[in-house]
């Protein structure tokens, strides 16, 4: 607390705070140990609205209600000459409540907020990290955003606060790991509370300091933050030099319109390095600027002067553009696509969008990598041996309608086919009525084999049939692969190889 704030608390005639229904308030526990005990002090009670209101307003209308009843009762006061300090948990104008008694209040009675100590810098200092250096740009969010706007955000911050927690840090945790930066990401509970605790303590009210993938939800109070601290800092203290966030270096070498660059699309093959082809490889540490996905660029190491360009998964159009526009200002870009770029990926969008005459003078080129269709064939055997087909779940840019077309010509062709996006969250039936459309076709016996996180730390391989295949067992991490009739599973050496004949009698 401020010295202004502590005086001006002791002086007061009334003390007025906001709080639940039990009637404690933090800010006044702040507050206490400068109160004179003659004071008048105004509870102003929130109503409750967590468990639904029968309000003709909704929520809405009954926050504002209670505002306006609450900015009465003070008026009161005022109207009495009596001074009154209205105490408020951190910055009064930052996410504070207060700025809804100020407006109501501020045209008629003088209104003077005393700055305080957010909850961004308390959290910053109680991780003993910078939260931004030099040029870096600090971004706050709310964590009540729609997941996917949050992981755009994340994606394209520097360093970053998200605020306010509780309920919605399922929605952060989620936002954090699509924008790839789930790893660097720390979560603080109640920051300055009783420093003598230690981190990853979870005593009530006490400070708890701990890597935000580590946190139980069930465990989050409202009065938390994550943060995405200076990443130059990390760098610096993770032994792998500073990542410049200074790019004027650079900028003689970005600033030449006219002059025609490149787009090269980069596939990154399924999961590590070793997934990575020497060409790949080549573009990626020659490109000036990278553009992707978030978890995409992360995975590529970070190299001096390169400038990253990240962002959510959903704005492939927008990825595509951006990488032109860089081009066409005579700098050398990749687009960096999980797997084959080629395959359900960034470089048809990127070719769409270079249609445009304005693109004439920027060269695309296209690096193959491996896709997920062969990564996850090679780790059973050859169940893509013989005439196969490559087939997306996913209705989000095209009708379920045509893929169930195609899906049943396939059938009825008798070829092996790959699945790509085969689930989500959003997508839980698809799966489901694909299986009952390929059984039209193929017997219950039929291999498959559900491919998870090829590459990865989770990486797992089951090998089912189409009638016992579990829809609710499939995830957006996994691939499936279907056999043709004449697909067949052996064992060898104790495991279960697939493999279709290249013959077909």
């Amino acid at each position: 607390m401020t010295v202004k704030a502590a005086r001006l608390i002791g002086e007061a005639d009334v003390i007025a705070y906001h709080c639940a229904r039990h009637g404690r308030s933090i800010a006044r526990s702040v507050a206490e140990p400068y109160l004179r005990g003659d004071q008048h002090e105004e509870r102003l009670m929130y109503p409750v609205t967590t468990e639904g209101t029968n309000h003709p307003g909704g929520y809405e209308g009954v926050i504002q209600e209670f505002y306006e009843h609450a900015a009465k009762r003070l008026a009161e006061h005022l109207d009495a000459g009596r001074d009154v300090v209205l105490l408020c948990e951190g910055d009064p104008f930052f996410y504070g409540s207060y700025m809804y008694m100020h407006e109501r209040l501020c045209d008629r009675y003088r209104a003077v907020a005393v700055p305080g100590v957010t909850s961004v810098s308390a959290a910053s200092a109680a991780l003993g990290r910078p939260l931004a250096q030099r040029d870096e740009v600090l971004t706050v969010l709310p964590g009540t955003l729609p997941t996917p706007e949050l992981a755009m955000r994340l994606a394209d911050a520097d360093a970053a606060a998200v605020m306010k927690l509780g309920r919605t840090f399922g929605s952060v945790r989620s936002a954090f790991e699509e924008a790839g930066k789930l790893d660097d990401a720390y979560y603080v509970e109640r920051a300055t509370w009783h420093d003598e605790a230690g981190p990853g303590s979870t005593g009530r009210g006490v400070q708890r300091v701990a890597p935000l993938a580590d946190i139980d939800p069930e465990t989050v109070p409202y009065f938390s933050v994550a943060l995405l601290a200076s990443p130059a800092y990390a760098a610096r203290k993770g032994g792998s030099g500073v990542v410049s966030a200074d790019h004027g270096s650079n900028s003689d070498q970005h600033s030449r319109p006219g002059t025609g660059g490149e787009v090269v699309v980069v596939g990154l093959g399924p999961a590590g390095p070793e997934w990575l082809t020497p060409e790949a490889a080549q573009a990626l540490a020659e490109a000036e600027h990278l553009v992707g996905y978030g978890p995409y660029v992360a995975r590529v190491p970070q190299r001096q002067g390169q400038q990253r360009h990240s962002s959510g998964n959903r704005v492939e159009a927008d990825r595509a553009t951006e990488a032109l526009e860089l081009a066409r200002d005579g700098a050398s870009v990749a687009v960096v696509s999980s797997g084959d770029p080629g395959v359900f990926a960034m470089a048809a969008a990127v070719l769409e969008q270079a249609e445009e005459p304005r693109w004439a003078d920027v060269r695309v080129r296209v690096l193959p990598g491996v896709t997920a269709a062969q990564a996850a064939a090679s780790r059973v055997g050859a169940p893509l041996g013989h005439d196969y087909c490559v087939l997306s779940l996913s209705d989000r840019l095209k009708p379920w309608e045509i893929i169930e077309r195609r899906l049943d010509a396939v059938g009825a062709a008798d070829l092996a086919v790959a699945l790509y996006n085969p689930a989500s969250r959003s997508r839980t039936e698809q799966l489901g009525k694909a299986r009952d459309v390929l059984l039209r076709h193929r017997a219950e016996t039929t291999p498959v084999v559900i491919a998870r996180d090829i590459g990865g730390d989770e990486e797992s391989v089951t090998v089912t049939t189409l009638g016992e295949l579990d829809p609710a067992t499939v995830d957006m991490r996994c691939l499936l692969i279907v056999g043709s009739s004449k697909t067949r599973v052996v064992e060898r050496d104790g495991t279960q190889t697939v493999w279709t004949p290249r013959s077909y009698d």
